[in-house]
């Protein structure tokens, strides 16, 4: 099936690749020239484990393109998905930035020939799929197409699996042939008895903000829980763990730290509160959500501060890991772009450490901070050391080594990945989250 996807960022590439993979012909398009010559060169402009790879497989078997023209791309498709950019609006208001989308549509309209089904596979707001609609008959009338939501469910760091191997597949649509099309698409996914949730349109653009929603809230239940585990001597990992054996609650998620971040949460929960209050109502678990977790990195600074005596100024502080999670380059809402400038401002000296987020963290992290080659570099002469972000190069230092390039030996375990016994056996001061 010829298949072209508007959008070559992280959803819209890993996508196209993975629907390629399935035998599918597809062709990503992108404004951005610099991203599409890149990609023809064979590089990715992005980090995701085994992407690349994908990539390169799929092009030189002839089932992946990349262009930047419209008009060699959507004549021949008979699917169009959308996989633009929904970020928050800039005017700070917590609503989701429709322009690419609504531009994406207008632009495409005009080349649409024969039936096609045009898929939204951004996130977007309920009712975005009839505007896409709406857009697409002003600009062209004669157009033969039906408008369908297809939210993606890929998580950063594990795209390629959650694609491959995915929990279930959601699809809204109006009309059955746009459901037999998209279903011919899965049809791999359907062979391997992934279940396929046939739905409307709002419904499927629900889902996807619901999803988030209720992780997010998961996490920050979990951080509050970490607050009173502190504060009663009790331990949140062991808390965590006897709670998630619970077939009703389940283990995932429940994670402590300094705050969930990246792509989705911070903007999906904002973007639901929004549609929410659109319709007079609201949701109060995802307000208080979106509450708890700016404390939590509030927390987090204080946490440093108070293991540096009660103040950071004049002190040089090591942080382990910039990026929201590991295995991604993706700073965006990351824990660190809120924390570490709250330690600049009160004189810190910041000397950091990423695997794969350095050149990125500098578009979102001030001037200011150093940027170290190793971890052990990262702590030469550092008063404490900041695990912000569990790679799994962070997960078996070698501690005598760490601790001898060290001014003072503490070591503040954001992620909870270091037992505090045998931390204090290796001559650290440590503290983590939720456990004393």
């Amino acid at each position: 099936m010829n298949i072209t996807m508007i959008g070559a960022g992280y959803v819209g590439l890993v996508t196209g690749t993975c629907f390629a993979e399935f035998g599918h012909f597809v062709t990503c398009v992108d404004k951005l020239d610099e991203k599409i010559e890149q990609l023809n060169n064979g590089v990715v402009p992005i980090y995701e484990p085994g992407l690349d790879v994908l990539v390169k497989k799929n092009v030189l078997e002839g089932r992946l393109r990349f262009t930047s023209d419209l008009a060699q791309a959507v004549p021949e498709a008979e699917a169009v998905f959308i996989a633009v950019g929904t970020p928050s609006s800039r005017r700070g208001d917590g609503y989701a930035d429709l322009t690419y989308i609504y531009e994406a549509a207008r632009d495409l309209a005009v080349h649409l020939r024969g039936y096609t089904v045009v898929v939204d596979k951004s996130t977007v707001p309920v009712g975005t799929a009839r505007q896409v609609e709406r857009v697409i008959r002003e600009a062209n009338p004669q157009a033969e197409f039906d408008v369908a939501s297809n939210p993606e469910f890929l998580r950063e760091g594990a795209a390629i699996s959650d694609f491959m191997r995915p929990d279930r597949v959601v699809i809204g649509v109006e009309s059955e042939r746009a459901g037999k099309l998209l279903k011919e698409i899965y049809k791999p996914l359907y062979l391997r008895d992934t279940p396929i949730v046939s739905t409307t349109i709002e419904t499927a653009e629900l889902t996807k903000y619901a999803a988030n929603a209720f992780l997010a809230v998961k996490i920050s239940f979990i951080n509050e829980i970490a607050t009173v585990c502190e504060a009663v001597n009790a331990n949140v990992v062991e808390l965590a763990k006897a709670i998630g054996m619970d077939g009703r609650i389940g283990g995932k998620f429940l994670h402590p730290g300094p705050g969930y971040g990246g792509s989705c949460f911070p903007k999906d929960t904002l973007a639901l509160m929004r549609i929410v209050q659109e319709h007079g109502e609201n949701v109060r678990i995802v307000e208080a959500a979106v509450e708890v977790n700016a404390a939590q990195k509030a927390r987090m600074v204080k946490k440093i501060r108070e293991m540096l005596g009660g103040s950071e100024a004049g002190k040089t502080i090591a942080v382990l890991g910039l990026t929201f999670k590991p295995e991604t380059d993706d700073m965006r809402d990351a824990p660190s772009a809120t924390i570490l400038p709250a330690l600049l401002e009160k004189g810190a000296r910041v000397r950091a450490h990423d695997p794969k987020g350095m050149e990125e963290a500098k578009a979102y992290l001030p001037a200011a901070i150093e940027y170290a080659e190793n971890p052990y570099d990262a702590a030469a002469g550092a008063d404490c050391v900041v695990l912000m972000t569990e790679w799994n190069q962070y997960r078996a230092l070698d501690l005598q080594r760490l601790k001898s390039r060290m001014n003072v030996p503490v070591f503040i375990d954001l992620r909870n990945v270091y037992e505090p016994e045998a931390m204090k056996s290796a001559g650290f001061r440590y503290v983590g989250v939720g456990r004393k």
